[in-house]
């Protein structure tokens, strides 16, 4: 005997409204994977922050510190004299040996601070075990000395791949790049810095420079950057600030 179904208008109407919001509700999930996957710690692949998607104009200063001991306090003076209290430092772990009492004025002066690695190389060259010794000694350094235990970490030369996000995350971290970088590294002259950063800052913005004495003119643009981007409205935080309940844009390696 032959079963036939009937199916009336109404009910497969409702049939495909079911199906389309299905297909809709995958459509988003996908679309939002980055965000997902930068604080579930779930099966997507490894991300590294480079932004944030707001409307606010809030805004990140970061510097780099693996190297020197000239300019990294005119730097802090700066920040003082501008009153700007919130930026993060990324510190490498053998130069915050060689300078506790700048680490001691970093963390009084209320600067969040995140590790930027043991040996400053590109990590993605080392085996698995070797990349969880680096990032493993920067911690332990990090954390004895400031007493806090960094959840952040910018990779020596911004380098990385999948092993690196996967071990990074797996310790607790979340690697952060960024999206304007200033250049300061190159030296390429203080008018240059200074337009690198206001041509492309933009809110929810991660900004790149360095407090270590390679970088010879950081200083001098950094007054000038503070102030513009005050005149247009931008508010200074930290990067956990800034990733905190807001739409993280990361890149996805694979």
């Amino acid at each position: 005997m032959r079963w036939i179904y009937v199916v009336s208008a109404q009910r497969l109407k409702q049939i495909l409204i079911i199906v389309t919001a299905i297909l809709l509700t995958a459509g988003i999930g996908y679309a939002e994977r980055d965000t997902i996957a930068a604080f579930s710690g779930g099966n997507q692949a490894p991300q590294a922050i480079y932004k944030v998607d707001t409307k606010e104009k809030k805004i990140a200063l970061t510097f780099d510190i693996s190297w020197g001991e000239t300019r990294t306090v005119p730097i802090l003076d700066i920040l003082k004299e501008k009153n700007v209290t919130k930026a993060t430092l990324f510190l490498s772990s053998p130069w915050s040996q060689r300078h506790p009492e700048i680490v001691k004025r970093i963390k009084e002066d209320g600067f969040e601070i995140g590790s930027h690695g043991h040996k400053h190389d590109n990590y993605s060259k080392y085996s698995d075990e070797e990349i969880r010794s680096q990032i493993g000694k920067a911690d332990t350094i990090l954390t004895e000395m400031t007493g806090k235990k960094p959840n952040l970490i910018r990779m020596p030369n911004g380098d990385f791949d999948k092993r690196v996000l996967q071990i990074a995350g797996g310790m607790g971290y979340s690697v952060i790049q960024w999206d304007t970088d200033s250049k300061d590294w190159m030296n390429p002259g203080t008018e240059t810095i200074i337009n690198n950063v206001l041509s492309k800052a933009h809110p929810g913005d991660i900004i790149l420079m360095h407090a270590s004495d390679s970088c010879k003119e950081t200083h001098l643009a950094l007054p000038v950057i503070i102030d513009k981007l005050r005149q247009q409205g931008y508010e200074f935080v930290t990067v956990s600030e800034l990733i905190t309940g807001t739409d993280v844009k990361s890149k996805e390696i694979h």
